[in-house]
């Protein structure tokens, strides 16, 4: 179901743990099978369950209680902008309008070319830096002006594909 350097990076984390408490590694876990598998399907949850000797229910609450899971397909880039208030004060609502228009979708959709999924993000802790957009959970981009979404956009489009 995962790879085996997959397994690897995962054991790495159980090891950071008592052997009987292994299941602590289940956010790691997570991460490192969604960045193999592009997102969370039941199978690959399941999977990560019996992996950890875990109640696949355990597993499913963890990966539905936050936000950086996918459990549905996205698109190659996941744009997360944070709407909190603070954010949202500080334009992080204008540029959320800006990203939607720009990308022809709204929260929770993905660009009919497969390129762009934009959702709504709750607290990312840099509220003086917003407005705040996460780039596939992995990249944090600050002050984002419309002219720096546009150039975001751009450079993310016309990236390389990785092959894992």
């Amino acid at each position: 179901m995962l790879s085996a350097d997959s397994l690897t990076k995962i054991d790495r984390e159980i090891a950071k743990y008592p052997a009987e408490q292994k299941q602590s590694a289940v956010m790691a876990a997570l991460v490192i099978a969604q960045d193999e598998k592009g997102w969370l399907a039941p199978e690959t949850m399941d999977f990560v369950a019996t992996y950890l000797n875990m109640p696949p229910v355990a597993v499913y609450e963890v990966a539905s209680f936050y936000n950086m899971y996918n459990l549905q397909p996205t698109g190659r880039h996941k744009l997360t902008i944070c709407t909190c208030l603070p954010c949202g004060l500080q334009g992080a609502l204008a540029a959320a309008d800006h990203l939607k228009s720009r990308l022809a979708v709204d929260f929770n959709e993905t660009t009919a070319d497969g390129q762009f999924t934009l959702k709504e993000g709750e607290c990312m802790g840099a509220c003086a830096m917003a407005p705040v957009v996460l780039v596939n959970n992995k990249r944090m981009c600050d002050l984002m002006t419309n002219d720096k979404l546009d150039a975001l956009i751009g450079e993310l489009r016309d990236a390389p594909v990785l092959k894992a």
